[in-house]
């Protein structure tokens, strides 16, 4: 890649299998704190269809939502030397993202996800293969990192990135983490948070980090932010969103929609919020700009294919209601 990139994502990539149920229900959990999908114990469940989708997770994603914006957009990720990693490449490049940082490693299988898909929602069976990570040597340096899931043995990986961020000071580190992310904790973490210029999580996934019950989102967001990060951004599903900046916050409502699969929402807010940054809006335009692509996910299958162009956004932008705007709070 010979010109300047704008966005570097970090992080897994998967193919996704959507398993669409229909002969399922929904309940809470004995501690009433989580919602469980229940099907017939040893029996057979028919399935309505399924879905491949090539090349996804949060960094994928979040590659290809900044293509699609616009952005001179590459990945650094990992995929065995099978048919699976394979088609997860092309499936990046068909959409502008530069594979020129994908690492293939014999011997491993490229990651494989299925989705349990009922109603409007869904439950991700996930495997993270444990890959030899490594950062490559980066010719161009660029301007943004986005990062974001990857495997429990990421640590010393994680610590890398870390220390080029710390001796590239130019490059802005946005940070989404994923599960095992979260699970290896702040202080192991503690570098990463420490040099990220912008932070994405939902209530929940903040609840866990900082491990509280408090449900006020300022001061969730005033509690990440003590760890380093300068714009904390907090999603709350259909209720909206949240952003801080260490002085202003800020609420956005959900541009309004008929969901029809999930899959992909804060993935694409997120990678929309960046690439909105990237491009020189503010943090009011970047709000504006992250509910619109989340919307337009949703209603389609699958993390990207609902994905807009700046165009697109701008027209959704033009017709939406009066009160979709960012108020501080």
């Amino acid at each position: 890649m010979q010109k300047p990139l704008d966005f570097l994502a970090i992080g897994d990539i998967t193919t996704d299998a959507f398993i669409r149920l229909s002969h399922a229900h929904v309940v809470d959990s004995m501690d009433h704190h989580a919602k469980e999908l229940c099907v017939s114990f040893g029996d057979k469940i028919p399935y309505e269809s399924v879905d491949i989708i090539r090349g996804v997770g949060n960094s994928p994603n979040a590659a290809v939502a900044s293509a699609k914006l616009g952005l001179r957009s590459a990945i650094i990720t990992h995929v065995g030397d099978d048919q699976n990693g394979k088609e997860c490449i092309e499936a990046l490049t068909s959409q502008g993202v530069s594979d020129e940082f994908v690492k293939i490693n014999k011997g491993i299988e490229t990651n494989y996800h299925y989705v349990l898909w009922y109603g409007q929602e869904r439950t991700i069976l996930v495997k993270h293969h444990e890959f030899p990570y490594e950062l490559p040597n980066l010719t161009i340096t660029p301007r943004w990192i986005y990062l974001s899931s990857m495997g429990e043995n990421s640590l010393p990986y994680h610590m890398a990135i870390a220390r080029y961020v710390t001796e590239h000071p130019d490059v802005k580190l946005a940070f989404q983490p994923g599960t095992f992310q979260m699970k290896l904790g702040v202080e192991k973490l503690a570098d990463i948070y420490k040099h990220t210029e912008v932070f994405f999580c939902n209530v929940e996934e903040a609840r866990l980090i900082l491990k509280t019950d408090i449900d006020d989102k300022k001061e969730l967001m005033k509690m990440i932010a003590a760890f380093g990060p300068k714009i904390v951004v907090i999603t709350d599903g259909i209720n909206g969103a949240y952003a801080y900046d260490g002085t202003d916050t800020w609420f956005m409502p959900i541009y309004p929609h008929e969901p029809y699969e999930r899959t992909g929402a804060g993935d694409a807010f997120s990678s929309t919020f960046t690439s909105a940054l990237a491009l020189g809006k503010t943090i009011d335009e970047a709000l504006l700009w992250g509910p619109v692509n989340a919307m337009s996910v949703v209603s389609d299958i699958g993390a990207q294919r609902g994905l807009l162009t700046k165009a697109q956004i701008a027209d959704y932008l033009a017709k939406a209601p009066a009160d979709y705007i960012p108020k501080k709070i």
